[in-house]
């Protein structure tokens, strides 16, 4: 037991430094980090990694609700319209057997780094832009900078509760935050700012992790409380020494470091899964 809960406090620090430094991937990371290193078994993971999602995503919201970067109503109607998608989810997560189960992820990180690999190119072209820009046009950045903040209504209720219930069937079933699309649903869906959607974004994890640990725990899923504990506090110690590593690089290099992770994770899945 001893060096269970060390093992786990090496590697929930390790992975809380990288998603400190990268800014996401927390339930992505924690899932295989659980299976692989922690041999715990692909159900159990899925389940421990909702609490370690719904711990940091409650230990990050006052910060984000001081600085008034959450819209609180907002959430709170996204977050339970995501509940019956989370309890779909987690339903269905016990269907499978854990072969489909880990297959699925990696089709999951495969495809989110593909949208990783598109927004990385997507923040270098702005920042090529925005650096010419401010040596021979600050007028020009000063007008392109009102535009974006332009208020842009919000999409009908349909679409909303589509995107809602998308979401949390993805937290129900694979154990994560969410997080990775929350914040581009929140904006595209709901029109928030990247700030707004980032803050609020907490609150729908929290609701969704919420529900679906509950529908866990009322069925056949162990959890191994002291190791995903002791992965949660290690885990939000190295956020906090990851963090500043983010201020010392683009975002565009972040986001790109972070799909390549993500392309190395999906294939190291794939071979424990199928070999």
């Amino acid at each position: 037991m001893a060096m269970s809960l060390a093992t786990a406090l090496l590697v929930g620090i390790g992975v809380g430094i990288v998603v400190g430094a990268l800014g996401a991937g927390g339930g992505i990371l924690s899932v295989p980090a659980l299976m692989y290193l922690l041999s715990q078994p692909a159900h159990s993971a899925t389940a421990e990694s909702l609490v370690i999602v719904m711990i940091t995503a409650m230990a990050s919201l006052p910060n984000k609700a001081k600085r008034r970067q959450v819209r609180w109503r907002e959430g709170a109607i996204f977050g339970a319209l995501s509940s019956a998608g989370a309890l779909i989810g987690s339903w269905a997560n016990e269907q499978v057997s854990e072969h489909t189960l880990m297959l699925s992820f990696a089709i999951l990180l495969s495809t989110v780094s593909i949208f990783m690999f598109r927004d990385a190119k997507r923040q270098a072209y702005v920042e090529k832009l925005l650096n010419k820009t401010v040596i021979h046009e600050p007028e020009a950045l000063t007008a392109q900078g009102e535009s974006e903040h332009e208020e842009k209504p919000a999409r009908g209720m349909g679409a909303v509760i589509i995107a809602a219930t998308a979401t949390g069937m993805l937290t129900g079933f694979f154990g994560v935050g969410g997080g990775f699309a929350v914040v581009p649903v929140l904006m595209l869906v709901l029109r928030f700012d990247m700030r707004s959607a980032s803050g609020t974004s907490l609150v729908v994890m929290i609701i969704a992790a919420a529900v679906s640990l509950a529908k866990r725990l009322g069925g056949s899923t162990v959890i191994d409380w002291p190791v995903v504990l002791a992965f949660t506090a290690a885990s939000s110690l190295g956020g906090v020494i990851g963090g500043p590593l983010s201020q010392r690089a683009k975002p565009s290099t972040l986001t790109f470091l972070f799909a390549i992770l993500l392309v190395a994770v999906a294939g190291v899945t794939v071979v424990k899964t199928v070999f």
